[in-house]
């Protein structure tokens, strides 16, 4: 081979070692700071109807961490929803490895039920041993796994 040849590939070569150091880096940032939300003036708003507290106090009241470092733990549901992982803006801040910075929301729907809905996570949100994908309905006794957390509903 020709020495312009072997310059070029180790050119190449130096380009992809720069380009997987970077995209190591983002990935790190976004799971130790989380992603940045943007909201867009005149953004769509949240269309579902609003219920009034007590159409609630039938179903679960609050989430409890039931296995985990936290065990013990229990957060109260609240109308604007849960925001679970180890940023520290999140309702629960779990000291998890394995979770997210924004791992897990929990969100009251237009049907009076709980929501869980996984936001991206690197390994997953389960309930009741499945991973969900898309937002999922909760009920009494549930139980969700984030990591090595297991969260549960009760009233």
């Amino acid at each position: 081979m020709s020495e312009l040849t072997l310059n070029v590939i180790r050119l190449g070569l130096l380009a992809l070692l720069w380009a997987f150091v970077f995209s190591v880096v983002g990935a790190l940032r976004a799971d130790l700071w989380g992603t940045r939300v943007m909201t867009r003036p005149g953004g769509r708003r949240d269309t579902r109807p609003v219920r009034p507290a007590r159409a609630r106090r039938r179903g679960p009241s609050h989430l409890t961490v039931v296995a985990g470092s936290l065990r013990g733990t229990t957060v109260p549901l609240q109308e604007s929803g849960l925001l679970i992982g180890r940023n520290p803006e999140c309702s629960l801040v779990l000291t998890d490895d394995f979770a997210s910075g924004r791992h897990l929301r929990i969100v009251p729907g237009p049907d009076g039920e709980w929501y869980a809905e996984d936001l991206g996570s690197t390994n997953g949100t389960f309930v009741d041993n499945r991973r969900i994908t898309e937002p999922t309905r909760l009920g009494e006794g549930t139980q969700i796994r984030v990591g090595q957390t297991v969260l549960e509903l009760q009233r």
